[in-house]
């Protein structure tokens, strides 16, 4: 089982694709952790990317589609795997098809989890982190005891830049003009299984095990 989820920040595809990766026993292939251990393992493509970091240039498409390229050619791929927010452009997702005809491979569903932005400044906006221990937090949906201070350590929580409203709106934003285009890509390709990302963790989940198995 061969599987791409596309959402956006906040729409739980992590989570998701996380629960997918235990029940079907298939890893979770994200950019930034392959790219990182790729980068700590001096793979070919880890030493590429690794001098790109090193100048401060942004790691190329080429480098980052060789080291997907590395990771889906391991043996714990052989029965499936679940690339969470990768590709994110068209050119990308060119080259993703091309390795995949390389190794033989090729897409199975494309997991496409949407959320109405309004929801998504909701989750991600109301996200608080202790500044000592890590523990996170959500004024809403999962409040300290006591507003502003961590239930473990008691330290003080905060909000991070990334979740700060202004911050968030332009990552969507960037998710929009980038995705928009892949979501009519693999469509076209009889690939896309749009998945309305509200509600229960376990009903979304439910959702997409119906989907992949076949049962909508």
């Amino acid at each position: 089982m061969n599987l791409i989820f596309l959402g956006p920040p906040g729409a739980g595809k992590g989570t998701q694709a996380k629960l997918l990766s235990e029940k079907y026993q298939i890893p979770q292939i994200s950019t930034g952790d392959i790219l990182r251990a790729a980068v700590r393992d001096q793979t070919p493509m880890g030493l590429k990317a690794k001098a790109c970091m090193d100048s401060g240039a942004l790691v190329p498409d080429e480098v980052v589609v060789g080291i997907v390229h590395e990771r889906l050619s391991m043996q714990d791929c052989c029965k499936g795997f679940i690339l969470d927010g990768f590709p994110r452009t068209i050119a990308q997702a060119d080259a993703l098809k091309n390795t995949l005809t390389q190794l033989g491979k090729k897409i199975e569903h494309v997991i496409s989890i949407t959320v109405d932005n309004d929801e998504l400044l909701t989750r991600i906006t109301g996200r608080r982190t202790c500044v000592k221990c890590g523990k996170g937090y959500h004024v809403l949906f999962d409040p300290p005891k006591k507003d502003g201070i961590c239930d473990v350590c008691g330290s003080e929580l905060i909000q991070r830049d990334d979740d700060k409203e202004e911050t968030m709106k332009k990552r969507l934003s960037v998710y929009d003009q980038q995705t928009e285009p892949l979501i009519d890509y693999y469509s076209k390709e009889s690939l896309l299984r749009p998945i309305i990302g509200q509600g229960s963790i376990e009903s979304i989940q439910n959702q997409i095990i119906k989907t992949v198995e076949g049962n909508v």
